[in-house]
């Protein structure tokens, strides 16, 4: 039997994460308090997705599981996945009533058409633009037709390298995509791009951020 051999990545992406996680967490420990907009396109995205009747939802990439369970508290029956087993851990530690699993979003173990809700809140850029359109029918796969995505990420057209990050030593490529670019590749995915939100940097971010709301179709 052939070993199968995890993409370069994804190895990456999990022991640099796993490294950062408490100081991530910590970092990040306010969660999105004090980000109106992200609440605000959340909350759109979860009365969306309680309209369609089926709440099932996942958030891939859920990190120390803030969004996993500002969701949940809007009315989703969601779970969250992450490929560091150290943000898991730590997402079941503080949210000890959300449903956290190891798991990527290049392969998704979902049945086909099971979910109400797909959440990619700043975790697809980590995802290289030759793997973007097949994780993007990933997520078209396991959504009903009707159901909702929603992504988060940084605006822009370049690639940025970290080695360093939170005191630790880290190799993560971070992909800064333009909103229409992505909205394209949702279209081509099998999904109608609903809204698109953007805004200016914060005075601790570099870029724009970008949001997107799309039905499956």
């Amino acid at each position: 039997m052939l070993a199968v051999t995890e993409p370069d990545f994804l190895r990456d992406t999990r022991v640099s994460y796993n490294a950062m996680a408490a100081s991530y967490t910590e970092h990040f420990k306010s969660g999105i308090d004090d980000m109106p907009i992200d609440r605000a396109v959340l909350a759109v995205f979860a009365e969306l997705v309680r309209r369609t009747g089926n709440v099932d939802a996942v958030d891939v990439g859920s990190g120390p599981g803030h969004v996993t369970e500002y969701l949940k508290s809007l009315g989703l029956n969601i779970f969250g996945i992450d490929l560091s087993s150290e943000m898991v851990a730590l997402a079941r530690g503080m949210r000890p009533g959300v449903r956290f699993e190891e798991g990527s979003m290049t392969a998704l173990e979902l049945p086909e058409g099971s979910l109400g809700g797909v959440c990619a809140w700043y975790s697809t850029i980590h995802i290289p633009d030759a793997e973007l359109p097949g994780v993007l029918s990933g997520f078209r796969r396991v959504l009903e037709p009707g159901g909702w995505l929603v992504l988060a990420f940084q605006s822009g057209d370049h690639v940025q390298h970290y080695d360093e990050g939170f005191g630790h030593a880290l190799s993560l490529d971070f992909y800064r995509r333009e909103a229409a670019h992505v909205a394209e590749l949702l279209g081509a995915a099998g999904f109608e791009v609903y809204t698109r939100t953007e805004r200016g940097p914060n005075p601790d971010e570099k870029t724009s951020q970008a949001y997107l709301t799309a039905r499956a179709v």
